[in-house]
This record gives C-alpha cells, sequence and structure tokens, in this order.
C-alpha cells in the first residue's frame, strides 16, 4: 500500500503545481479563483491520503476545516468579482 499512496501523493503533487501555474498566470479573476479553489481541494485530498497512510485520524478535522473555509472563500471571492463585472 506504500506505493500506492507515493504514487497518489505524487499525482497531486503534480496537480498543486499545474494549479499554482493557472493561479499565477490567471489570466481573468474567476483563474485565479478557481484555482484557489482547486488548491483546497487537493489539500484535503493530501491530507486525507496522508491520514489513511498514517492510519491517525487525528488530522480529520483539519480535513473539514480546511474545505468548509475553501468553499466559503470561493463563493465569497467568486461572488465579489461577479459584483465588480456588473459594475455593482
Amino acid at each position: 500500500m506504500t506505493a500506492v499512496y507515493a504514487v497518489t501523493l505524487s499525482l497531486l503533487g503534480g496537480a498543486l503545481a499545474m494549479t499554482i501555474v493557472r493561479l499565477l498566470r490567471g489570466p481573468t479573476s474567476f483563474d485565479r479563483i478557481m484555482a484557489v479553489d482547486v488548491l483546497a481541494v487537493l489539500l484535503v485530498s493530501g491530507i486525507a491520503v496522508h491520514v489513511a497512510a498514517q492510519n491517525d485520524p487525528a488530522n480529520a478535522t483539519l480535513l473539514v476545516v480546511i474545505a468548509v473555509l475553501g468553499f466559503v472563500g470561493s463563493v465569497t471571492a467568486a461572488r465579489l468579482a461577479g459584483e465588480r463585472e456588473d459594475g455593482g
């Protein structure tokens, strides 16, 4: 199972690198908002893989907190960006 975890974490690392490129390059604010949302999902996924690999549920609460913060942050940022494009 160690190889499975290593492959999973390396794939998540690759996705993280590509998402950071999208976050830095944009070109629109919606692209950056989506990149931040994907980063939150990748972070939650990485922590979940770590929890499963270590068989230690102590970080399970951290998963919920990061997921909720990522969701609320993305919704708020998208709403603000939408209001700016509408001019209001």
